[in-house]
């Protein structure tokens, strides 16, 4: 009973895109491990940027300093 859990950044993730990568993510684990796409479960979690960390900072920031630097 195989349970992935995708975790990305709350920023549009659209629903067809959270279907795309549900049924994949159950193909690939049925193609490469055999497992019963009926007790496969995938679960997507999205993450508020100011609660997602990279290199010391919130992507937040991170986002907002790349932006302002892609300004000048």
């Amino acid at each position: 009973m195989p349970y992935v859990l995708i975790q990305v950044t709350r920023e549009g993730v659209t629903a067809e895109q959270k279907a795309t990568l549900i049924r994949q993510t159950t193909d690939l684990l049925v193609q490469v491990l055999g497992k019963d796409p009926a007790a496969t479960f995938v679960v997507i979690e999205e993450v508020d940027t100011d609660n997602w960390g990279v290199a010391g900072e919130t992507v937040t920031r991170l986002r907002a300093r790349t932006a302002a630097g892609a300004g000048r």
